[in-house]
């Protein structure tokens, strides 16, 4: 049985592969690295505050989030 942050699960992306990355009001509350990705080679997870400016900088890995809807 494989655990969701197992290296071998290819259902996952990698960790802060990407800089940018858009987020819908669906997808709330941000949450960096997000639930899609894997956190073994990653740094803690943070939740980003979003709502009120429409934009979020991650302190760890400097990812940037933008809401669109």
């Amino acid at each position: 049985m494989s655990h969701p942050t197992d290296a071998t699960d290819t259902r996952l992306g990698s960790a802060n592969t990407q800089r940018e990355y858009e987020v819908r009001r669906q997808d709330l509350p941000l949450s960096c690295p997000g639930p899609d990705q894997k956190l073994w080679n990653s740094h803690p997870r943070v939740y980003l505050p979003i709502e009120k400016t429409g934009t979020a900088i991650c302190p760890y890995c400097s990812a940037s989030y933008r809401l669109v809807d």
